[in-house]
Parts: C-alpha cells; sequence; structure tokens
C-alpha cells in the first residue's frame, strides 16, 4: 500500500508515494536524489545520515518517510547559500576535518544542530553531541577543531 506525503527539504515543497516502511533516508536519497546523507550502519550507531527535521538533529535510516510528513527537513545538501559554504562546511575544509569524507555530511550535520542549540559549546559538549557519529580516519581532533572554529567564527559575526 502506497502513502502520499509530502514535506520541505532544504526550502523546497517534495512530494512523493512511498511504502509504509520506506525510511527516511531511502526516501532522501532514492526519490529526492539527495545522496549526500549516507547509510551507513541502518541501526542509527554510526551517523552518516544525520539531518535535521524540524529543528532536531535525527538519524534518518531509523525514521520513517511516513514520519516525515509535513516536516521541514535541512540535508547537507541544504546548507550551502548560493554556492557558498555554511561556515561550518568551510571549517571542515580548513581545518582539515575530513579524511575520506562518508561521515562528514552526518558530523557537519550534528555540529550545525549543536551550534544552533549552544553556540558556544565546550569542547567536552562537543565531543558528547558527535558521540553517535563514528569516523574511522580523522581521530576526531580535526572534526572538533572546526566545531569550534565555527563556533568562535559566528560569534564574531554576530
Amino acid at each position: 500500500m502506497s502513502h502520499k506525503i509530502s514535506m520541505t527539504v532544504n526550502g523546497n515543497s517534495c512530494t512523493g508515494d512511498v511504502e509504509a516502511r520506506t525510511l527516511l533516508v531511502d526516501f532522501l536519497r532514492d526519490h529526492l536524489d539527495l545522496t549526500g546523507t549516507n547509510i551507513g550502519c541502518d541501526t542509527s550507531q554510526c551517523g552518516a545520515c544525520t539531518i535535521i527535521m524540524d529543528g532536531c538533529v535525527i538519524k534518518s535510516c531509523t525514521a520513517l518517510a511516513v514520519q516525515a510528513d509535513g516536516s521541514e527537513i535541512t540535508t547537507i545538501e541544504g546548507l550551502a547559500n548560493s554556492g557558498e559554504l555554511h561556515p561550518l562546511q568551510q571549517a571542515f575544509w580548513d581545518e582539515h576535518g575530513l579524511q575520506c569524507g562518508y561521515c562528514t555530511p552526518g558530523m557537519i550535520m550534528a555540529g550545525v544542530g549543536l551550534l544552533g542549540d549552544n553556540p558556544k559549546p565546550s569542547e567536552f559538549e562537543i565531543r558528547h553531541s558527535l558521540e553517535g557519529n563514528i569516523c574511522r580516519c580523522t581521530g576526531y581532533q580535526n572534526i572538533v577543531k572546526a566545531i569550534q572554529t565555527t563556533s568562535q567564527t559566528m560569534e564574531g559575526g554576530a
């Protein structure tokens, strides 16, 4: 049985017909071609599928697309503005907060969510907020540094 859903994704209205069991990550990737949201584990352990839904950071591999009906969603593709990287995306580049890049979209989305809730997080708060995101390449130090840099940049610009 198919369900018609509609939502706002990265500022654009989107509709689709999905089976009740369709995961939100699959809807984003397969129906909307937003492949920046990665599938890593399908169990909410790795965080590669992290997005922001209605202002909350969520793992889209454990949410059903029908649960997102009527929601406002931001994916990694929705962060850049007119071709200019989001400050956290730029900081990941500047601070070398990525290596293979597979976890990077989820890490950035988790960081954006943290900075939205807490514009001046401590190193402990940053590390705690990233506990649900796994990176097998970087050792996390430069990821933390990128979030710290963005916090300082955003604070300076305010």
